[in-house]
């Protein structure tokens, strides 16, 4: 029997089958592990089989938007989608009055 990781609340796992998904829970009480895969569906996986499953730990996605299926780009306030809005660097002009 493989031995797995344990879960960490924030970090970010692959599958075999090369799902990602985030840790948001743990739920210590009824022995589930809550997770929130790329697209955002939500799922809870039981924590013995979690150790078992083989997840491998990885670097969080860059293009953070993959849970926000039905943004546009106008919506995000800016157009490259891999930039989130609190890494994009300003120009003068933005801080400029208008007149």
């Amino acid at each position: 029997m493989a031995v797995g990781i344990l879960p960490i609340v924030g970090s970010w796992y692959q599958s075999r089958d090369e799902q990602r998904f985030e840790v948001i829970g743990i739920d210590e009480d009824e022995g589930f592990v809550e997770i929130q895969y790329f697209g955002g569906e939500l799922d809870a996986l039981e924590f013995d089989a979690w150790m078992v499953m083989g997840y491998v730990e990885i670097a969080p996605p860059e293009d953070w938007s993959g849970p926000f299926d039905d943004l546009e780009k106008d919506d995000l306030g800016y157009t490259d989608t891999n930039v989130p809005p609190e890494h994009r660097t300003f120009n003068i002009e933005d801080f400029e009055r208008k007149e």
